[in-house]
C-alpha cells in the first residue's frame, strides 16, 4: 500500500474519532450551524496564514477563536438573535477569504480548502491532527459528566456546582479545534457533515450518551475507509465521497432505528 494512501487513512480514522465524540454535543446541543460558520471563518484564517507566512492550520485556529469569542460578546449585547449573528459573521468572514485570497500573489489550492483533498496529507498535518485530536479528546473525556449533565438539563447541571458558563466556552474552543485541524479532510464546506451524520446515525442505534460516541466514532471511521476506496474506484474527490458514504449509512440506518427500540 502506497504511503500516501496510509497517511490518508491514519488522517480520516483520526478525524472520524475526533468528531464522532464531538459531534454528539454538537447534536445534542443544537450546534451544528455555529460548527458550519467556524468552517466558514475560517478561510479568512487560511488566507491571513499565506499574508503571514505561519502554519495555515495555526491561522485557522487564531481565526477561529476570535470569531467564537466575537460572537459570545455580540451574544452578551442581545441585540440579535444567534443564528442571526452567525449567518451575518459566518458569510462575512468567507467573502473576505475569499476576496483575500484572490488578491494575494501567492496562489493556493482553493477547491482543496473548501472540498477537501485527505490524499495530500503531510507529516506537518498529520502531527496537528493527532496533538489537536489527543487534547480534544482528553478533554472531553475529563469532563463528559458534567457536559452531558449540563447538555441534560442546565438548571440541575447549576444546582449540582456545573460551571454551565465555562464549559459552553469549552465546547466553543474544542469546535475550533476540530474544525482547524479537519479542513484539509473534507473542507470547509463539508467539515459540518463529518460533526452531524456520525452522530445523527448512531443516535439511532444508541440508548445511552457513552454508545452513541462509540458508535459515532464507528461510523465516522467506516465511511472515511470506505469513502477513500470508493473515491480510487470512481475517480471522485474524496472529501465529496466520504460525506456521500456518511449520508449512506444514515440512510441505510434510519429504517432500522424503529425496529432497534422495538426490541
Amino acid at each position: 500500500m502506497d504511503l500516501f494512501i496510509i497517511k490518508a487513512l491514519i488522517a480520516g480514522v483520526i478525524v472520524a474519532l475526533v468528531s464522532g465524540f464531538m459531534g454528539c454535543f454538537v447534536v445534542w446541543r443544537r450546534m451544528a450551524y455555529f460548527g458550519d460558520s467556524l468552517a466558514h471563518s475560517a478561510l479568512l484564517g487560511i488566507a491571513l496564514g499565506v499574508m503571514l507566512n505561519i502554519s495555515h492550520n495555526l491561522a485557522v485556529m487564531i481565526s477561529s477563536i476570535c470569531f467564537a469569542a466575537f460572537l459570545v460578546w455580540l451574544q452578551r449585547k442581545k441585540v440579535f438573535a444567534t443564528d442571526t449573528l452567525l449567518g451575518i459573521l459566518a458569510h462575512a468572514a468567507l467573502a473576505v477569504g475569499v476576496i483575500t485570497i484572490t488578491l494575494l500573489e501567492q496562489r493556493i489550492d482553493l477547491h482543496g480548502y473548501l472540498f477537501g483533498d485527505i490524499l495530500t496529507v503531510g507529516n506537518e498535518q498529520l502531527w496537528w491532527l493527532g496533538i489537536g485530536g489527543s487534547f480534544v479528546i482528553l478533554l472531553l473525556f475529563f469532563n463528559w459528566s458534567s457536559l452531558v449533565l449540563m447538555t441534560i438539563h442546565e438548571d440541575l447541571a447549576m444546582a449540582e456546582n456545573v460551571r454551565v458558563a465555562r464549559l459552553e466556552i469549552l465546547l466553543m474552543f474544542l469546535m475550533t479545534i476540530v474544525v482547524a485541524v479537519s479542513i484539509k479532510i473534507v473542507g470547509i464546506l463539508l467539515i459540518a457533515s463529518m460533526l452531524v451524520i456520525a452522530p445523527a446515525a448512531a443516535r439511532q442505534l444508541a440508548r445511552s450518551p457513552e454508545v452513541m460516541a462509540m458508535f459515532a466514532c464507528l461510523i465516522g471511521a467506516i465511511s472515511v475507509v470506505s469513502g477513500i476506496y470508493f473515491s480510487f474506484e470512481l475517480d471522485t474527490p474524496s472529501g465529496p465521497t466520504i460525506v456521500a458514504t456518511l449520508a449512506a449509512c444514515f440512510a441505510i440506518l434510519f429504517p432500522l432505528s424503529n425496529f432497534y427500540r422495538k426490541t
